[in-house]
């Protein structure tokens, strides 16, 4: 987890402090799957501004995820552009004005940028745009192997309510 404690900066109202640091990323748990940041240690620039009213905290940086692909379950990589921007206020009165990542005068990064990179995701993590995901009723690729099934015939039991069924 990295952390950095605001105490050593001592910004005074219209400084700005930048700096790179390198923040450490968890992997994300999104619907049952598990997707790994690679390299897990990126390089951030981080800007902190201090205004009279309050504190405006920056975080830029890239980061590759792998993971399963949402439709045919193979590995899928995606490169993400993250920027991220929190306020603090001097003297917050609601959650609104409150950053959750800020702990007396600790702003943790890594879960700072771990929420930056879920938000930052697409609604379905794929292979490829194209991805024809897996077959209903084999369960085989269908990237690999594009098939089709024969409809199945009805039971020859189920006739005479078939035929009941178009005379009505």
């Amino acid at each position: 987890m990295t952390t950095l404690h605001l105490r050593t900066l001592k910004l005074r109202s219209g400084e700005q402090f930048v700096d790179e640091r390198e923040v450490q990323l968890e992997p994300l748990e999104l619907g049952g799957q598990r997707y790994l940041p690679v390299p897990d240690t990126v390089s951030a620039e981080l800007s902190i501004t201090r205004a009279s009213t309050g504190t405006v905290f920056e975080l830029r940086f890239r980061n590759r995820l792998h993971g399963p692909c949402y439709r045919c379950l193979a590995d899928a990589v995606l490169d993400l552009p993250i920027s991220a921007r929190e306020y603090q206020a001097t003297n917050p009165d609601s959650e609104e004005l409150r950053t959750p990542y800020l702990d007396e005068d600790r702003l943790d990064l890594s879960a700072w940028a771990r929420d930056a990179i879920a938000l930052a995701l697409p609604l379905q993590i794929l292979c490829r745009p194209d991805c024809a995901g897996l077959c209903p009723v084999c369960g085989k690729d269908l990237n690999a192997q594009p098939h089709t099934h024969e409809e199945e015939r009805a039971d020859s039991r189920w006739a005479p309510l078939a035929e009941l069924r178009e005379k009505l």
